[in-house]
């Protein structure tokens, strides 16, 4: 039975003499008192390690042993798929190493060692979410009421509103006494005690306006 070609991406690595599969499980060593032997922690899976030694023979030799140095050099990521990693999830490898060598009076015949490493695909990228990521465990547990702040948002607006013709009435106050002031009207002194007054208001009602402006703001990010 022909056992299948071991592939490093395009390459078929025909002339296999040893392949070899490593991986360290990722476990670290903790002592703890009382206890007989270590515990055993594991942070995390790392990569599998997959060492090669082999020849290339043929007409191809040269273009094959370029494409591997090429490979190894620009670190690009290969498919790789050979026996002793048919049970594992190996989706792509990097070459971490290349060495490779040819002997006197075998022309076309080049021997070589390659150790390749895993690679695996990145996560996704991480989103922000709202409240923090406390959203992800319900807004409900948290005793929120999501409607009730929709609720805030519309009295924000509507109180900003009010400011707003609060302080258009300030100011057509005000204009009406600087216009007693200055003559243009007589009103026989009526609105002389309004000056000081009226820009008393002017800076609350322009206050309280910005400080709804800012809350419907809160509400509505």
């Amino acid at each position: 039975m022909t056992r299948p070609i071991p592939l490093l991406g395009d390459i078929s690595l025909q002339y296999v003499q040893h392949i070899e599969h490593s991986l360290d499980a990722g476990f670290a060593s903790a002592r703890i008192a009382g206890l007989e032997g270590e515990l055993q922690q594991r942070s995390g899976r790392p990569s599998h390690h997959i060492r090669i030694e082999g020849v290339l023979i043929g007409e191809t030799t040269r273009d094959d042993l370029g494409t591997l140095q090429t490979a190894a050099q620009t670190g690009e990521e290969l498919t790789f798929a050979a026996d002793i990693t048919g049970a594992l999830d190996l989706q792509k490898v990097v070459i971490r190493s290349l060495q490779d060598y040819e002997s006197a009076g075998r022309p076309n015949q080049i021997h070589y060692r390659i150790e390749l490493a895993e690679s695996p695909p990145l996560p996704p990228p991480a989103e922000v979410s709202g409240f923090g990521g406390l959203d992800e465990f319900g807004l409900g547990d948290l005793g929120i009421d999501t409607g009730m702040l929709d609720d805030l948002q519309d009295l924000a607006g509507d109180i900003a509103s009010a400011a707003e013709q609060a302080l258009g009435a300030v100011e057509a106050l005000g204009s009406l006494a600087s216009l007693a002031a200055s003559g243009g009207l007589d009103f026989g002194g009526m609105l002389e005690p309004l000056n000081g007054t009226v820009d008393n208001m002017r800076n609350v009602a322009s206050s309280f306006q910005d400080a709804t402006r800012s809350l419907g703001g809160l509400f509505s990010s």
